[in-house]
């Protein structure tokens, strides 16, 4: 419950930048309830000039009819354009306020650490970023402002009881705890399920995305059954949570409804009792009968609020979890980077494990001059991925040191060891947008010539013509409108382009026919040349030429040496060598 009112505390705060126009909206919501608090009052005085009329024999005074008509007009149309104004003003405060909080969540998320990527599910984060914003934005804009009223309308409702009747007003205040302690009982035992239902959501989300991902995999392996089964597990839980969840909080209204009742049902008699005496008029009864349901119907609308309340209580918990995660951590004070980058690499008795009690790399050291390519081979597991990794600062090293240039790279800012790589993965990744822009991907500012002329080394040239519209065909969302080869060809095109010191290839023509390993390789080598390049390689016989070859396993080095040493030696590198030709 605590955690629950730190979140939405920390969310009005969003609202802070907009506080003067919101000093605008609780005005006109003021004058708002000023009027409609008016209205009863002034719609009971044609009753009682009537009655009094009527018992005096007298004929109906039409004229003060028509002018107290005429004012309940008059205040109608102003209570309901301020209503407007505080609607509109209000729908502009919360928009701009969830487009900050946007922002912030973006620009937090691109200070993440690559390991809460590899922690968490994608889909999850996505639900946090869309549907739990969207859940927190809907409460903001329906609830800030109808609780107002409610508060509001509550008080001056009140108010205008006591200066009916003090003591009537007295007897009908009870209502109010009684209803507030039924609500707080509610909330509490409710607010768990909102919780609940909203990671259900998230898991939700996050199956579904990973399934859609991989549909082609699921179909080929006749998987549809098992996949729908984990689904219905996810489902069902969101079921069960959502109806306990909603349910609970349903039962607030008709409670806190059933004090309204009795409360009105005592007042109406012992109103009545006070005409009779004559302690009040009857108009005056008529108005604090429906004086006690404009302090009833806010108090209602607060409970029907609830569940909204609780479930963007919820939503901006699983918010502020992304927005309180670790950053990567910068040095106090970074070294620049050198001058003019030669792709010196040195790794000096390395450690480093993702999980403390499981250690992958230990005393890892060998050094890597300018200009030549590095190629690290090994089983699944060995510690070639992570050796990257590591090279790039998505992960620091738990002792030992890292240096480029003869700079250690963790004294070093991230962004600035970054700058100097060029990388092309296995998982080729292209985003929405002309291929031009794709190759432009690795530097913004490359002019029409530049991107040719780097498709041109990357051997993408000729593809890029033949398709409709060459460089300004568009890529779609999925990427899947060009073959799995040329999206390769594209980010070979991309790193050439943002001319790195050091490259890096993750298993780069794992994944393409002989044809385009024989286009992709007179790439490389044209990419390669004059730079400090790591490859981590699938196919052993393309690593032939490599200057140095790493073989690794269970993250230490037990081989290093040319393609012609190793096999020399007979070992590990030979078997793995002669194993691999044996298969194809």
């Amino acid at each position: 419950m605590r955690k629950s009112i730190h979140s939405l505390k920390r969310l009005f705060s969003y609202l802070n930048p907009y506080k003067f126009t919101f000093i605008i909206v609780l005005i006109l919501t003021v004058i708002a309830l000023v009027l409609g608090t008016l209205s009863p009052y002034l719609s009971g005085l044609p009753t009682t000039e009537i009655a009094k009329n009527i018992s005096e024999g007298e004929s109906v005074n039409f004229d003060y009819i028509f002018r107290i008509i005429v004012w309940i007009i008059v205040v109608g149309l102003i209570y309901s354009g301020t209503q407007l104004g505080s609607n509109w003003l209000m729908a502009n405060i919360v928009q701009s306020a969830m487009r900050d909080l946007r922002e912030e969540i973006e620009e937090k998320i691109n200070r993440l650490p690559v390991s809460y990527f590899d922690r968490n599910q994608q889909g999850n984060i996505l639900s946090r970023v869309t549907n739990d914003v969207d859940a927190v934005s809907n409460a903001m804009q329906q609830a800030t402002i109808r609780s107002i009223n409610a508060v509001l309308g509550i008080i001056f409702g009140l108010a205008m009881m006591f200066y009916i009747n003090p003591t009537m007003a007295l007897i009908s205040m009870i209502m109010i705890p009684a209803s507030l302690v039924i609500s707080t009982f509610i909330v509490k035992i409710s607010q768990k399920d909102f919780q609940e239902m909203q990671n259900s959501l998230g898991d939700m989300n996050g199956y579904v995305q990973e399934n859609m991902t991989g549909f082609n995999v699921l179909k080929v392996y006749g998987r549809e059954k098992e996949a729908l089964q984990g689904f219905n597990t996810v489902n069902h839980r969101l079921r069960k949570y959502g109806f306990r969840a909603n349910f609970v909080s349903s039962i607030m209204q008709p409670l806190v409804q059933l004090t309204a009742y009795g409360t009105y049902i005592a007042m109406a008699v012992l109103g009545s009792w006070n005409v009779i005496s004559g302690v009040i008029l009857v108009g005056q009864l008529q108005a604090f009968i429906q004086y006690i349901w404009q302090v009833s119907q806010p108090m209602g609308e607060i409970t029907q609020l609830s569940s909204m309340i609780q479930g963007a209580s919820a939503s901006a918990k699983r918010v502020f979890d992304i927005l309180d995660e670790p950053e990567e951590i910068e040095n106090a004070h970074d070294l620049p980077l050198p001058e003019k980058i030669s792709g010196n690499v040195v790794f000096d008795h390395v450690q480093f494990s993702y999980d403390p009690k499981k250690p992958l790399i230990e005393d890892l050291s060998f050094e890597v001059k300018a200009g030549e390519t590095v190629a690290i081979v090994g089983p699944t597991g060995a510690g070639k991925t992570t050796l990257i990794n590591l090279l790039m600062r998505f992960y620091d090293i738990d002792s030992g040191q890292i240096l480029i240039d003869g700079v250690n790279s963790q004294e070093m800012n991230r962004s600035d060891v970054r700058s100097i790589f060029g990388m092309v993965l296995q998982d080729a990744w292209l985003y929405e947008g002309t291929i031009a822009d794709n190759i432009r991907f690795g530097r913004l500012d490359a002019t029409d010539y530049e991107v040719v002329d780097a498709a041109k080394t990357a051997n993408v040239d000729h593809f890029i013509r033949t398709m409709p519209g060459g460089y300004e065909m568009e890529i779609n969302s999925e990427g899947d409108n060009v073959s799995l080869g040329q999206k390769q060809l594209l980010t070979i095109a991309r790193a050439i382009i943002s001319d790195p010191k050091i490259l890096i290839l993750d298993e780069a023509t794992s994944s393409v026919d002989t044809r385009l390993e024989g286009l992709i390789q007179r790439a490389m080598e044209k990419v390669m040349q004059g730079r400090t390049s790591f490859v981590i390689a699938h196919r052993l016989s393309t690593i032939r030429d490599a200057d140095l070859i790493l073989v690794m396993q269970e993250g230490s080095i037990i081989e290093h040496g040319t393609h012609e040493s190793l096999l020399a030696k007979g070992g590990f590198y030979e078997k793995l060598y002669n194993s691999q030709f044996a298969e194809d």
